[in-house]
């Protein structure tokens, strides 16, 4: 017989999955919040996102809240986005004339225009396309599920590919290495010393019997060395290349010769570029949207309703109300004032640290403590897939320290006639130096860096270049933004301002993702439906 606790257990079981059948999952959630069964605030990351829905307003009997969402980014336009399937009346503000924010793609008939004056015209060919910003996506980023719910198509991104290249000038090396080639030398030598040291007793601390035994043959398959009456010796094998492939009859094909000695190899400072595939949101495999990263914002943009977004419209001034919000913006030469019951600031914590509001001297404080990131890329396309014909690379990225600091090869369009590859998407000082240049400059330079690892062939048959650097593009002015620490102001920021909420990926754990902009999203969406629900 049932006791009473497990009685009472089966009543709000079946009240609750009544009211859930009538009312939705949004109702039910409210129910359990009346019951006190709901999760606490602080437990609310640790559950699966619920969207907002009209169901949860029913057993309250009133409508949703008024919302103006400043930035038509990622993160602004996913937070209208799910806040719109419970029918709240969302506005978007943004500056620029096209929605998106640092997601762009960059194609045929663009303009790009630079805060100085200077303005680029796009002249890629047909099927051509540049992700300027984001240009990536791991498969367990929250990106994913938006591409499918949104019904945009996905394609493979190359991240890593054994034919691209490592060349590191710096550390005398005279030609670029191939990535398969370097990392079976490293690979090699790693496991030859530890072969060695395992054998001769250094780890026997650490280790059983059976645990050398069983390190030994796993150092065996992961390095390629010899045996142990060879000393483990790492002598190279066609891990690392071939200089004649594989073919048919006697060709059995003519491996590189002998690996460089262990110093050699530790001096060239290749085996620092592998580190990349082994974090969380490197590793293959990855993604990308067919034809260009800006099919996100654009899907999004639909699913909000185009009449819902005001574009050109700067903001400048937010004024926090005892009952709402009240914000001015520019747009079309004229001051306009709108007024919500909430307003969701999505723009860079270096662009609202510059808009004047009443929130005080703390919210200010933590604006203005993120430092903006300097970025920057170039579009190069080529009348010529020669890095595929001629080299064998299809996809990829290739690393140098070079000022260049990185090569894409295009993840699309393989064996067409044409092709476009990312020539520098660097960082820091360097995308500092390339942004203090015109684009000319910038490109001249790129071509005499890249020649120095794909020979003279880079600087040759370049049908269109685009160039971009995020310090100087307005409203932005940054490809993202670093904490020195996630403090008080983190937190701060984190937390609603009266009835401002900030919303971004940076105010995530996966800055310059735009997973982080739409987790940063959903949680600023949880905690202001809540709010109103309980209002």
């Amino acid at each position: 017989m049932p006791t009473r606790e497990q009685q009472q257990g089966y009543s709000r079981r079946s009240f609750l999955t009544r009211v859930g059948a009538t009312g939705g999952a949004g109702a039910m959630f409210a129910t359990m919040g009346a019951l006190g069964l709901a999760p606490s605030a602080e437990a609310a990351t640790k559950v699966p996102f619920q969207p907002p829905s009209p169901s949860d307003f029913r057993l309250r009997g009133r409508g949703a809240a008024k919302v103006l969402v400043l930035g038509a980014g990622v993160a602004g336009l996913a937070a209208a986005y799910e806040l719109g399937k419970a029918g709240y009346d969302c506005t978007i503000l943004e500056a620029q004339d096209r929605v998106g924010g640092r997601n762009r793609t960059l194609r045929g008939g663009d303009r790009l225009a630079e805060m100085g004056g200077a303005t680029q015209r796009v002249r890629f060919s047909d099927g051509q396309y540049m992700n300027a910003g984001p240009a990536r996506i791991a498969q367990w980023m929250t990106t994913m599920d938006y591409c499918r719910e949104l019904g945009v198509p996905l394609e493979v991104f190359t991240n890593s590919n054994a034919e691209a290249l490592i060349y590191n000038e710096s550390a005398g090396m005279k030609a670029p290495v191939k990535w398969r080639t370097a990392k079976a030398d490293v690979f090699g030598y790693i496991s030859e010393l530890l072969a060695k040291a395992t054998d001769q007793g250094a780890l026997d601390q650490r280790l059983t019997a059976t645990d050398k035994e069983r390190l030994l043959s796993f150092l065996s398959g992961f390095g390629a060395i010899g045996s142990k009456t060879s000393g483990y010796a790492y002598t190279g094998t066609d891990r690392r290349g071939y200089t004649v492939d594989p073919g048919a009859g006697h060709q059995a094909g003519t491996p590189l010769g002998p690996p460089p000695s262990l110093s050699e190899v530790l001096a060239s400072g290749v085996g620092r570029s592998f580190s990349f595939e082994f974090g969380y949101s490197q590793a293959m495999l990855m993604f990308q949207p067919v034809g260009g990263m800006d099919a996100i914002p654009r899907a999004l943009a639909r699913a909000v309703g185009h009449g819902k977004i005001k574009t050109g419209a700067k903001v400048t001034k937010i004024t926090n109300l005892a009952s709402g919000v009240r914000v001015e913006y520019v747009a079309g030469g004229r001051t306009k004032v709108a007024e919500a019951d909430y307003v969701i600031a999505t723009l860079p914590p270096n662009i609202l640290a510059k808009i004047p509001h009443n929130l005080g001297a703390g919210v200010q404080a933590a604006l203005s403590t993120p430092v903006p990131a300097a970025t920057g890329k170039i579009g190069l396309e080529y009348r010529s897939r020669w890095w595929e014909l001629e080299d064998n690379i299809y996809g990829g990225i290739t690393n140098t320290d070079l000022d260049l600091a990185t090569i894409w090869y295009p993840s699309y369009g393989y064996n067409d006639r044409r092709g476009l590859l990312i020539g520098y998407y660097n960082f820091g000082a360097a995308a500092d130096t390339y942004a203090a240049m015109t684009h000319e400059q910038r490109l001249t330079r790129a071509l005499n860096q890249g020649a120095k690892i794909h020979g003279d062939k880079y600087r040759k048959d370049i049908a269109a270049s685009v160039s971009i650097a995020w310090k100087r593009q307005e409203h932005i002015e940054g490809g993202w933004i670093s904490w020195p620490s996630r403090g008080a102001e983190y937190k701060l920021l984190n937390e609603a301002q009266g009835n401002v909420y900030y919303c971004g990926d940076w105010l995530s754990y996966e800055i310059a993702w735009q997973h982080g902009s739409f987790e940063s999203a959903r949680k600023v969406v949880s905690e202001l439906h809540q709010r109103v629900l309980k209002s």
